[in-house]
């Protein structure tokens, strides 16, 4: 007798069912174990670097046992120089594999600077020749520098200590392998092996070579689970080392604060002279025309008094486009729609009135302080006008989040990319504009495109504001 339909279903669904739950098991299992594998491989990576630190380290002693004293001074300038190159590639690494971000903590190098009668000032000393100059700052800049002894340090003391970190999960697994393997490779003259004793369980049974056997699979799933730990705590151990220090920190920030005060002050003054210039021709120039205007309908008006009728209406016209223009000029300034409304809609408006299909989404709870609210407004304006002008795009988008401590606004688009901010003036701007409320700009943008523009900026969000009227 053949099956119901519906209990053939049925079945069918309980298979579907059984094969979607094993493929759900084994992604579940693969998942952690191919990260566990990558991190091993990654401690792996790491191991291969200290013998080149250690190489870099003790390579001007080398010099001088073999007799080259001459050249010391320029063993130790390469010493430091890739030192300080492979000091950065493991901050890197720190960031990307172990999730600790250390940023570069050394001075900025000051500019040589050329004064009166031909001389050179490098920040250190002064000389007359442009080449000597140079090498003077370099080596004054490098040498005066302490991130670079704390680069020598990590130089010594990294290749034991960091190499612990990096090699002890692999070590484990191949101590566990041998231990697992080797007691059942056959011995000279016995029926079990000789390394039948290997490791930490003695004898020549076989009892004792699956007790080592299951010991060295357990040390081997050992080194396999403790890798990303390994990972991270090397991380760690190169953050104690390489990250700037206290006062490297402060005198960064002093400079940071610093650079944005400058850039305060002179967009405020270029804001000014904006305004000016834009009452100055247009709201100005419009008013003193209405003030003409009327002036001769006053004269006419006993001596032809229907010639004053359009002279009156010129000046309504007058005045309607001066009340225009003062409003374009308080959106520049402010836009109402943003004091009313929030980001998130004043973004909407921007996005409802470019030429360019833009899809906003924003998840924000709160609003931010109206300086930084309205800083966000505009940097999103002057980098939607940078994809109009320059993207040759069909499509942008912008979305908006906040994650407690960071605004986050990402502008995306399908255009040509390619943009680079030390080539244009309007992703520098972007920078300086945000960089007054410590926000940071991130380009990516590859030939071909897509360009993905994010700003991140330091701030807490209020309760929503409301209109009032």
């Amino acid at each position: 007798m053949g099956l119901d339909p519906l209990d053939r279903g049925a079945q069918v669904g309980t298979a579907a069912s059984a094969r979607d739950g094993t493929l759900g098991a084994v992604v579940n299992i693969w998942a952690p174990a191919r990260a566990h594998g990558l991190a091993l491989t990654r401690g792996l990576v790491l191991t291969g670097l200290k013998p080149v630190a250690a190489v870099l380290a003790l390579l001007p002693v080398l010099v001088v046992a073999d007799g080259y004293a001459g050249v010391v001074s320029l063993t130790l300038l390469m010493m430091f120089a890739l030192g300080r190159r492979l000091a950065g590639l493991s901050r890197k690494l720190a960031g990307r594999w172990g999730g600790v971000e250390i940023p570069a903590p050394y001075l900025p190098r000051p500019a040589l600077q050329q004064v009166e009668h031909g001389w050179y000032w490098t920040g250190y000393d002064y000389h007359h020749s442009r080449w000597v100059a140079k090498a003077s700052l370099y080596t004054n800049w490098f040498f005066r520098d302490p991130a670079t002894w704390r680069d020598l340090l990590w130089l010594l003391v990294d290749p034991v200590v960091g190499g612990v970190f990096a090699l002890a999960p692999a070590a484990l697994v191949a101590y566990g392998l041998a231990s697992a393997v080797l007691p059942w490779l056959p011995g000279e003259g016995a029926d079990l092996p000789e390394l039948a004793r290997y490791g930490f369980i003695h004898g020549d049974s076989t009892t004792t070579a699956l007790l080592a056997t299951l010991a060295g699979a357990a040390t081997l799933l050992l080194g396999v689970a403790v890798a990303p730990s390994a990972v991270r705590a090397h991380a760690r151990w190169t953050h104690a080392l390489l990250a700037p220090t206290r006062q490297a920190w402060l005198a960064r920030r002093v400079d940071r604060l610093t650079e944005t005060r400058t850039d305060a002050i002179n967009a405020q003054a270029a804001e000014l002279r904006r305004i000016e210039r834009d009452l100055h021709d247009g709201a100005q120039a419009r008013l003193v025309a209405i003030g003409m205007t009327l002036g001769t309908a006053e004269q006419l008006l006993r001596t032809d008094p229907a010639a004053v009728a359009p002279l009156l209406v010129e000046a309504r016209e007058s005045s309607a486009a001066a009340l225009r223009e003062l409003r374009d000029l308080v959106h520049g300034i402010y836009p109402p729609v943003l004091a009313e409304r929030g980001l998130s809609d004043a973004l909407r408006l921007m996005a409802l009135e470019n030429p360019l299909d833009i899809t906003v989404q924003a998840d924000l709870s709160g609003r931010p302080e109206p300086p930084l609210e309205s800083a966000a407004y505009f940097a999103v304006s002057e980098a939607l006008t940078n994809v109009v002008r320059h993207a040759c795009a069909r499509h942008a988008q912008v979305e908006l989040r906040h994650d407690g401590e960071l605004l986050r606004i990402v502008v995306r688009d399908d255009g040509q990319g390619g943009a680079d901010p030390s080539r244009g003036s309007g992703l520098r701007g972007l920078q300086r504009r945000l960089g007054v409320f410590d926000g940071n700009v991130i380009v990516n943008s590859p030939r071909g495109g897509p360009t993905e523009l994010t700003m991140e900026i330091p701030c807490v969000l209020s309760s929503p504001r409301t209109s009032t009227s």
